[in-house]
């Protein structure tokens, strides 16, 4: 029989990852509105399980305040995850505001805006999980090529503000390759953290089209959970998941993939630097 990944949550990375066992020969079941069952179905959900040799959750905490589970999938299914090898997508806002420091998995967490999230991490470190925290994931589809292509881009005057990210495919390989390696937390994530404007510029000059005007936060008149972005400064190291998983990001920088993407769902031939945008002060 085929090795067997039960996903609770199929979303945009989880899709990724299922996408590449599924290659490799694994069956993948799955909840989520692609899924192959619905979250409630309790009964299948739980033969599913039973037959599963790896279950991973990218279902999210639930939201503080509302009366809703610390995590859904423990909360309704932890008993029938004992045994189980188990994975779990969280996120790097676990370790909250670094002053743009150098963060790794030996890094206090809790402490920033992500609390619920921080809850679920540890739960699922303490029952034996893997855990993947995360930082800003993009991809073909959900990058920054699409926000310039659509004007929704900013460019914030916020120096010495950075960002870590990685590839949505990075992730899959780095998840897959932790399916046999002790549990515990990892840090998936590129090799240059940086300001959020290098990757918007970046995307303008593939996509051929003027930077944005660099405006402050009030000026870019950003919704709540963009400005709780640009409250958290810091930058992740992957060196425990370089050493111990063997992995390595194939997309090592947002430039490299950025230009990937930019070749996948447009290849043309990246323009000169654009002319900057009226009202900046660059």
């Amino acid at each position: 029989m085929p090795p067997r990944l039960f996903i609770f949550g199929l979303g945009y990375t989880a899709k990724a990852i299922a996408a590449r066992l599924t290659r490799m020969g694994w069956e993948v079941i799955s909840t989520g509105r692609e899924g192959t069952l619905s979250f409630e179905d309790e009964g299948n959900v739980r033969l599913a399980l039973a037959d599963a040799d790896h279950v991973l959750s990218s279902v999210p905490p639930g939201s503080e305040g509302r009366g809703e589970p610390l995590d859904p999938v423990l909360d309704r299914y932890g008993d029938a995850l004992k045994g189980k090898a188990l994975s779990y997508l969280s996120s790097t806002g676990v370790y909250g505001d670094a002053g743009g420091a150098w963060v790794d998995e030996s890094a206090p967490i809790g402490t920033g805006r992500r609390t619920s999230r921080a809850e679920a991490d540890q739960e699922w470190l303490s029952r034996g999980a893997r855990v993947y925290r995360l930082p800003g994931i993009y991809g073909p589809g959900r990058s920054m090529l699409d926000r310039v292509r659509e004007g929704r881009a900013h460019r914030i005057d916020l120096p010495g503000q950075v960002f870590s990210r990685v590839h949505v495919e990075d992730i899959a390989s780095g998840v897959i390759a932790g399916l046999r390696a002790p549990d515990g937390a990892y840090n998936l994530s590129d090799d240059l953290p940086c300001a959020q404007n290098a990757v918007v510029e970046e995307a303008c000059r593939l996509a051929g089209l003027p930077f944005p005007p660099l405006q402050s936060l009030e000026e870019a008149q950003l919704s709540s959970m963009a400005r709780a972005f640009y409250a958290e400064n810091r930058r992740v190291a992957n060196g425990k998941a370089r050493q111990v998983l063997g992995w390595k990001p194939r997309f090592a920088t947002y430039r490299e993939g950025l230009r990937d993407i930019s070749a996948t769902t447009r290849p043309t031939v990246a323009s000169p630097a654009p002319a900057i945008a009226s009202g900046d002060q660059r």
